[in-house]
């Protein structure tokens, strides 16, 4: 797929029209929001990236209110560009690399249960609006998601390309830790929604890598449990600046697993 229409996404009729329904927040909903953020906000001062954690001030989250995406919406749109498009939940490949390319991040707009505050199969608005919306608000790191979009999309009819770029995905914007101050910082979001993996990924029992695109790229992952090693990168510039290498590196590994 190329770019020949920028805005394609918006027309395709899986993405169907949705927006969050503030009014039909249930007394439970505001109460997982808040036992979720109170029980993680407190272990991220000195833990996460100074990004996200001047994205959250930015972006006016607390415990009380969940995050309502009109506020967001033009919060990021000042500061980034950048927006919310609501999504049901998981979407197709195209639709996901499709939004970023155009500067939207997919959110649900739905919440876990009670029962379910420890553990979730599917990400729901809370890992999407709490670990990812704040770092929307740093501008390398979103540059680098658009064009890590416009990426896949030229690839989009390939699985193993989109393979490959998924795992650069995972192991930054979800899982990758970043290197400030001499210390071991996170802001990847699959680690910002999680108090076990947030200690987990800092302490010495992982492997902590430096940023490198061919071995992110020849590296699994596991979406069941901890990973079992983490890439650093040293600044949100440098994720921004190895786009090139990524391209690179991308159409080496075709060609080579077309030689296999």
């Amino acid at each position: 797929m190329t770019e020949k229409s920028v805005d394609w996404v918006f027309q395709d009729p899986r993405l169907k029209k949705m927006e969050q329904d503030y009014a039909a927040y249930t007394p439970e909903d505001f109460e997982v929001w808040r036992i979720l953020y109170e029980r993680q906000i407190v272990n991220l001062p000195n833990a996460a990236s100074q990004a996200y954690l001047d994205g959250v001030k930015a972006i006016n989250f607390g415990p009380d209110r969940i995050a309502n995406f009109k506020e967001v919406n033009q919060i990021l749109g000042d500061s980034t560009g950048w927006g919310v498009q609501v999504v049901p939940g998981l979407i197709d490949d195209d639709l996901f690399f499709g939004l970023l390319k155009n500067k939207r991040f997919p959110s649900s707009t739905w919440l876990r249960k009670m029962e379910q505050l420890d553990y979730l199969e599917e990400p729901d608005m809370f890992h999407d609006a709490f670990a990812h919306m704040p770092m929307l608000t740093n501008q390398s790191y979103v540059d680098f998601l658009e064009n890590l979009g416009g990426i896949a999309l030229n690839h989009i009819e390939n699985k193993w390309a989109v393979e490959l770029l998924s795992r650069i995905y995972w192991f930054t914007i979800e899982f990758g830790l970043i290197r400030e101050n001499g210390a071991l910082r996170i802001y990847g979001a699959g680690i910002l929604s999680s108090a076990g993996e947030t200690k987990f990924s800092l302490s010495d029992e992982p492997a902590h890598i430096d940023y490198d695109v061919r071995r992110i790229m020849q590296t699994a992952y596991w979406k069941d449990k901890f990973q079992d090693k983490y890439f650093v990168i040293d600044s949100y510039e440098q994720l921004y600046n190895s786009l090139p290498e990524i391209e690179r590196v991308l159409l080496e590994e075709l060609e080579n697993s077309s030689v296999d």
